[in-house]
């Protein structure tokens, strides 16, 4: 093969070219099939081939593909928010389109700070945000993102953000401790520092109800998500939930804070909401946000090229219409206590598996060096780079990622199979995963 021109995300790495989907499946260019166990990024909740989705796309390429939005609106995207607005949880009923998940943090948190300049109070600039979560990779997002490595490099461009500690039961909840006294510990630590910040001066406050890439699906304990609404509430503070990942069936409800029994102030969408067929991404919002700007100046000071494109709505819709009328998000839900079951019954004596979580079709194996201690590999040793290659060469795509703990320690593996996936394949994704352990993990330990 020539000389790429492209610039990968590894100068270092040699990608295989993937030449075709089917189904669960991509294939590459030596005719090597690759069964997706991780839906990509969480994204291919269809899988590769959907003739629905890709019809429509086509559909709407052939009426119009784009026109930009300071001069028209589109039936696509009307037909996509109303969609959207329908099932979202109680009270968001804006929608604003962008191409991905870090647009939409990025309009979140311009949406929170122009909020409260339309309302009167200026002096509201601080936002608070989670260790060890993810929000996206421009510049905004990363800053309100926890994870310390990616950060390093680009602080100095970034906004100031105050981090407080994530609800990762298997490493943060102490012995003595039940799950309630750890919720409420959590609790008063975003509290306290509300109150260091001033509590008139904090803009919002912004997590994943299930931490997808930097954590490994790591879903908070009964409670949490509860009183973190409470606080926020009593303290006149935007609740931003990242879904981007975690969300549209993803856990097994639409979204994810359905089953923590809230609802945000904005909701941030994107991977599954296009399933993979076209960029595309949302941010959901509460009627007062806009009231508040349609009221005062009238219009939201932020906006790309591509916000609202048709035939990525066009896609969108086809891809929402799909959960609902063919039942993905109930078979989701009933599929993921049997990927469970298996990941626990192959994984749950194995001497490096420290901790399996997760809902839904979104499940973490976290890897570790000793189980009793829970003590973490060298980072030098690069354990989830071993996995990822082990398990491609298996025919397996899998999502493992290192400095779980703090950015530097830790590695783990997410799973996010298409919510089309057979229970046959199931048991291949968990086959092909044992392989890779046992070609990766040190010892040879097998499963």
């Amino acid at each position: 093969m020539a000389v790429s021109r492209i610039l990968h995300r590894s100068s270092r790495a040699s990608y295989p070219v993937v030449v075709a989907g089917d189904g669960c499946y991509l294939v590459d260019a030596n005719g090597k099939r690759y069964l997706d166990g991780s839906g990509g990024a969480a994204v291919s909740c269809l899988g590769h081939s959907d003739r629905a989705v890709v019809d429509a796309i086509k559909a709407q390429l052939d009426r119009m593909p784009y026109a930009h939005t300071t001069f028209f609106s589109s039936e696509p995207a009307e037909a996509l928010a109303d969609e959207l607005v329908r099932h979202a949880p109680a009270g968001l009923e804006r929608v604003f389109f962008v191409s991905g998940g870090s647009e939409a943090m990025e309009a979140a948190l311009k949406l929170a700070r122009q909020y409260f300049l339309e309302i009167g109070e200026p002096q509201r600039k601080r936002v608070i945000s989670r260790l060890q979560s993810y929000h996206g990779n421009t510049l905004g997002a990363l800053g309100v993102g926890g994870n310390l490595a990616r950060r390093r490099q680009f602080e100095p461009l970034l906004m100031q953000v105050s981090h407080v500690s994530p609800c990762y039961e298997y490493r943060g909840r102490r012995p003595e401790e039940t799950a309630q006294d750890y919720a409420r510990r959590l609790a008063r630590e975003l509290e306290d520092e509300i109150q260091r910040l001033g509590p008139d001066s904090v803009i919002a406050f912004v997590a994943e109800p299930v931490v997808g890439a930097t954590l490994g699906a790591v879903p908070a304990v009964p409670g949490y998500f509860r009183l973190v609404r409470d606080i926020c509430d009593r303290h006149g503070i935007l609740l931003i939930l990242d879904e981007v990942m975690c969300g549209m069936g993803r856990t097994g409800s639409l979204y994810a804070c359905e089953q923590e029994g809230i609802a945000p102030d904005i909701v941030c969408i994107a991977k599954g909401l296009g399933a993979g067929y076209q960029p595309i991404g949302a941010a959901l919002v509460l009627d007062r946000v806009h009231d508040a700007i349609s009221r005062g100046s009238g219009s939201f000071q932020h906006g790309h090229t591509y916000i609202g494109h048709a035939a990525a709505c066009a896609g969108a819709l086809a891809v929402q219409r799909a959960l609902r009328e063919r039942g993905l998000v109930a078979r989701v839900r009933g599929l993921g206590p049997r990927l469970e079951a298996r990941l626990r019954e192959r994984f749950g004596g194995h001497p490096h598996v420290g901790d399996i979580r997760g809902r839904g079709l979104f499940w973490g194996i976290e890897l570790v060096e000793d189980r009793a201690t829970k003590r973490a590999f060298d980072p030098a040793r690069k354990i989830h780079a071993r996995v990822k290659a082990a398990a491609m060469q298996a025919g397996l795509l899998c999502y493992p990622m290192g400095g779980t703990i703090d950015g530097e320690r830790g590695d783990h593996v997410l799973l996010a199979p298409p919510y089309v996936v057979a229970e046959a394949q199931l048991d291949e994704l968990v086959d092909k995963l044992a392989r890779a352990f046992d070609a990766a993990l040190p010892g040879n330990a097998g499963s």
